[in-house]
């Protein structure tokens, strides 16, 4: 998923209503599997509930984004997610299809439990099937960093996932998350996001004061986590996508079907 236009470069305060409404109204409607739609009344509403005034033709743009964001959840990609076994069984085509010749990484299971990471699996082989195996890292132990005349300018605070060419003067970062299993929704994957947010912001400030242009991907899967239990977080997903802290988001199957049309604009 790229951002929908209409909702780029909003300001500051369009972002603190659009999560001040979903935060009060609520993200989902109880006993449902589906995001709720809002109005510009249960807008206001929220609103003074704290004495906060409420600007109609703001209102009108926050409600559009988040009616958008939830019928773009609800109907796109919910549909997407995968399960252990759906994505151990997509990883085994790709895997047949790209013959790659880097081992896959594997999971932090011991003994039986220990398998490929199915979705960063296919996010390698796919992107070694594109660039070739010495044309992309996927080696998380290295911190990746800016530099210009062979010196030292910025480096970034995590590991990610994933860069290309390499982890230094990277074109393209990825993070990947990936649950296939869990039982329960942890405070880990919640920090997750925070984790996507932080990184974001760091190539922001790369972007804006060296002009270096840094794609910022993010790819994630497992419908138990996701969708069942973490919709709200998918919201807040989405947000960064619209405010620019994330180039594109790949949700489960888009691995499959984008991951590849992608690589071909960043060769």
């Amino acid at each position: 998923m790229r951002a929908e236009i209409r909702f780029v470069g909003k300001s500051a305060r369009f972002w603190a209503h659009a999560k001040f409404i979903s935060e009060r109204v609520g993200y989902s409607l109880r006993k449902s599997a589906q995001l709720r739609t809002h109005s510009i009344g249960e807008a206001k509403a929220a609103l003074a509930e704290r004495s906060l005034s409420a600007d109609t033709d703001l209102l009108a743009e926050v409600v559009a984004y988040l009616n958008w964001r939830a019928d773009a959840l609800n109907n796109r990609v919910a549909h997407l997610f995968m399960n252990r076994d759906e994505a151990a069984a997509e990883c085994e085509k790709v895997y047949k299809k790209t013959k790659p010749t880097k081992p896959l990484p594997m999971n932090k299971q011991k003994g039986e439990k220990r398998h490929p990471a199915y979705l960063a699996s296919m996010v390698a082989m796919i992107a070694e099937s594109i660039v070739g195996p010495s044309g992309f890292i996927d080696d998380a132990r290295k911190l990746s960093i800016v530099t210009s005349d062979h010196t030292l300018e910025e480096i970034f605070s995590r590991r990610f996932d994933g860069a290309l060419p390499n982890t230094e003067n990277p074109r393209a970062v990825w993070e990947i998350k990936e649950y296939y299993g869990t039982t329960t929704f942890g405070s880990r994957v919640a920090d997750g996001v925070y984790e996507t947010l932080l990184d974001g912001y760091e190539i922001e400030g790369v972007r804006s004061r060296m002009g270096r242009d840094i794609a910022h991907f993010l790819f994630i899967d497992d419908r138990f986590t996701w969708w069942d239990c973490g919709k709200s977080y998918l919201c807040r997903m989405v947000d960064m996508l619209h405010t620019g802290h994330v180039d594109e988001i790949f949700f489960g199957r888009e691995v499959l079907t984008d991951w590849e049309k992608r690589l071909q604009t960043l060769k």
